[in-house]
Order: C-alpha cells, then structure tokens, then sequence
C-alpha cells in the first residue's frame, strides 16, 4: 500500500484528471455518460406514465431494461459494467488523493461526495451485472425486502428510521449541490463560449434538484415504513415518481421532475467531457 500510494500520484498528476491512468480516464467517461443515459431512459418512462402510456419501471431496473431490450443490449450492459466501475475506481482515487485545486473543509466535501459518486457507480453496475445474470427484480421491490431485513433485526425501526435520515441527508446535499452550483467546480470549463457554460450549469441545476426531491420522497417513504413496522410502506425510486404522480398537481408535477431526471442525464453527458475530479 505504501508503494502504491504514491504511484497512484504521480498518475493523477501526470494525467488530465483525477483517474489513475489513461485507461481509466477515458473508461470512466463512457461510464458517466451511460449514467447519464441510464436517467434520460428514466425521465422517459415517468414522462411516459404521467401520459397514461403503459411504460416499465421509472427507475434503475426499468432503464436497465429497455436498454437490454434493444439489439445490442446485452453487450452494452456489459461495456456498461465495465465502464461504470473504471469512473468508481476514477472516484475512489479522487477520494484519496484529489480535488488538489482546493483545500480545507471544500476540499473534503470533494472527496466525500467522490465517495458517494462511486457508490452511486457501483449500484449501477451491480444492478445491471444482476440483469445480465437473469435478475429481474424492481427497485421497490429490492426497497422492501432491505426494509423487512432490517425490521427483523433488534431495533429493525431505529435501523430502517436511520436509513431514512441518511437519504434525506443524501436529498438535502443535493440540493446544496444544485442550488449553490458547486458541481461546476469539478469541471474544466473555460476553454468553452460562455453559452455553452450557462447550459452546462442550468441543466446541472435543474437535475440535482429534481433528483434530490426524488430522493427527499423515497426517504419519507422509509420513514413511514419505519414508524409503522411495515416494509410495504417502502419504495424505491419508481415509488416515489409514482406517488408524487397521485398528488394533486398529479401528471405535471410527474413530467417536471421526469424533465428534470432528463436534465441530469443531459448535464452528465457534459460532465464526462469535462470533467477533471
């Protein structure tokens, strides 16, 4: 470890970013845009079921799914893994040693949220390597079995109830995120026209809102299955695009925050271009 540490330095310096190494630099760049497709595919579904249109599930497993659906799915899944876990190991790097243009309490919020970013990666990718496996399983249903998993150990409520705070804390650092525009800080920007900057910063704006409101509502979601001992009360993102679809403002409310996930898979597809951490 210690001979590896500073071999992993001198890459991250010698390199445009972050990443150990070329390889990994540009694997993890096709990785995010995948992300980035991977909520594009989401925003079309909610969109879809705001219409009325039978559509699969407005979450991970339904994106995953209409990609394998297509003709060359099941190798791009597979490129896909590979690619999601080379921009995780890019993140985990930056975790480490990253982020070398700021420092103090910015710079560790940095390398927290590189840290977040790999896990966000990973999760993908396991969802996907399990489609490739035969998995079909939907993210609520995922959702609920974590939840009963957890209901049955001692305190099961307290456990589930911690779960839903650290969502809510995960929803809340988006919108910090979003709201204060620090997301563009990660990227190497100033050699674009400043239109072009404007719209990396509004579709980024847009879409750490939207997802963090998705978020905020699958944390109320375990909150509820919590105080009631109930892991039917739980729900994955589907579940909450669907609940806030049954409000009163019902479809538009659904649509906005679709075009919003639509937003953030936009703003990933110019992450991956410019992005340096």
């Amino acid at each position: 470890m210690a001979a590896l540490l500073p071999h992993l330095r001198r890459l991250v310096r010698q390199g445009p970013s972050d990443a150990p190494g070329p390889v990994v630099d540009l694997l993890g760049r096709v990785g995010l845009v995948g992300y980035g497709v991977v909520h594009l595919l989401v925003a079309w579904l909610a969109v879809q079921i705001a219409l009325g249109t039978p559509a699969g599930n407005a979450d991970v497993q339904g994106a995953v799914a209409s990609v394998a659906s297509t003709r060359f799915g099941s190798a791009a899944l597979v490129v896909a893994v590979v690619c999601l876990v080379a921009f995780a190991l890019w993140q985990v790097t930056a975790a480490v040693l990253g982020f070398r243009w700021v420092s103090g309490g910015e710079r560790v919020r940095k390398r927290v949220g590189a840290v977040s970013k790999a896990i966000a990666m990973l999760g993908l990718a396991a969802a996907a390597a399990t489609f490739l496996a035969g998995g079909r399983s939907s993210g609520d249903a995922g959702a609920q079995a974590a939840t009963a998993d957890l209901l049955l150990l001692p305190a099961g409520r307290f456990l589930v109830a911690g779960a839903a705070v650290a969502v809510l804390v995960v929803a809340v650092a988006m919108v910090y995120t979003g709201v204060r525009r620090t997301f563009m800080g990660d990227l190497d920007v100033r050699h674009l026209p400043d239109g072009v900057r404007h719209g990396i910063e509004t579709v980024g704006v847009i879409g750490h809102v939207a997802r963090a409101l998705a978020f905020g509502v699958v944390g109320v979601l375990l909150g509820t299955a919590a105080l009631a001992s109930d892991a039917t009360r739980a729900g994955g993102l589907d579940a909450a695009l669907r609940l806030l679809g049954a409000t009163p403002l019902g479809a538009s409310v659904l649509v906005v925050v679709g075009l919003g996930f639509g937003a953030f898979g936009l703003f990933c597809i110019a992450d991956a271009l410019t992005r340096r951490a």
